[in-house]
């Protein structure tokens, strides 16, 4: 097989969660450009339209579908019906996320539930899902899941989502490790600074942004079209003997620090 070869994704089925806008959207349009035809899921399926045309352009098939990935049956139910409607699944990736900037002495439970459910929680029983869908069929498959570098390094303001996307660091270790006998692959990528609606409060601030550029090896911040590369090889036979890795897609700075 040839090296371009290993990174197409022609014929596989795909899920993304949280794909309405942003890093999830990105993913799902990359994913769709290598060949794959994917579902995408957010709480309101009607914000999904831009990111469906967008897959439809590139000639591939997409499933919109409404789900809270809070919900854990309704994960069960969303990832049978996206394997139904495709016609199988053979890469899910969990980018549905939540934060709340809240200093840790304010913090009330509820934030910490709908922060830490979402993030790791959701993240799991998607995953879960997923697995038992494909060990059922036989394919085995690629999950990637959305770390963080709050996985390594604390950010003060973000307890709940960075013990979150911890979790999610040793979740992606120990699902590798258990689902490799089901020839199911489990990594993360761990994004770095990249400017999303999420994270847009921080770029308001115009001090926060020249003060983290000087932080950042490579001296700009991310483009989403940055993430492509890396899921696209984790979610092909490009990384058909890598599991339980997560790969920082930061322009250095967990490298710098």
């Amino acid at each position: 097989m040839s090296p371009l070869a290993l990174f197409n994704l022609e014929g596989r089925k795909a899920l993304v969660t949280g794909a309405s806008r942003g890093i999830g959207q990105a993913i799902a349009v990359a994913l769709a450009g290598a060949g794959a035809d994917v579902a995408i899921t957010a709480r309101n399926a009607s914000s999904l339209g831009e990111t469906s045309a967008a897959i439809e352009a590139l000639g591939r098939q997409v499933v919109a579908l409404a789900h809270d990935v809070r919900d854990v049956a309704g994960s069960r139910t969303v990832v049978e019906r996206a394997a139904e409607d495709l016609g199988g699944l053979d890469i899910v990736v969990n980018n549905a996320g939540y934060e709340e900037v809240t200093p840790s002495l304010d913090i009330e439970e509820d934030v910490w539930d709908r922060v830490v459910d979402t993030n790791l929680k959701g993240a799991f029983f998607v995953a879960q899902a997923a697995a038992r869908r494909m060990q059922a069929d036989g394919r085995g498959g690629a999950i990637v899941n959305l770390a963080s570098l709050t996985s390594y390094v604390g950010v003060p303001t973000a307890v709940p989502y960075g013990s979150s996307k911890a979790g999610i660091l040793g979740m992606t270790q120990a699902l590798a490790t258990e689902w490799a006998g089901l020839g199911i692959r489990v990594n993360a990528v761990a994004p770095g600074y990249f400017r999303t609606a999420m994270t847009d409060v921080f770029y308001r601030n115009d001090a926060w942004q020249t003060s983290m550029l000087a932080k950042i090896p490579l001296g700009r911040f991310g483009a989403l079209d940055d993430l492509a590369g890396a899921v696209i090889f984790l979610a092909s036979d490009a990384s058909a003997y890598v599991t339980g890795q997560c790969i920082p897609v930061d322009g250095g700075y967990l490298a710098s620090i």
